[in-house]
């Protein structure tokens, strides 16, 4: 998982749709290179201020379906 990875989680550290990325320990850095992360890895385009809106693990999910059905239609 892109997270676990970016913030160097253990595998048993628990990551559910509300888990804030704060609460992981993420700094500002670490959620702009998780947002990185996720644009290679489902091949899509993070404006600005989506990626400033992402808190939760369940907000980059929900921008994550969303620009993949974007990119569908297209």
């Amino acid at each position: 998982m892109i997270v676990k990875r970016q913030l160097a989680l253990t595998d048993g550290t628990s990551i559910t749709g509300e888990s804030k990325f704060s609460e992981l320990g993420a700094d500002s850095l670490d959620t702009v290179e998780i947002v990185m992360g996720l644009e290679e890895e489902f091949n899509i385009t993070v404006d600005e201020t989506s990626a400033q809106d992402i808190a939760t693990v369940q907000d980059a999910a929900r921008l994550i379906e969303k620009l993949v059905l974007l990119e569908k239609d297209a």
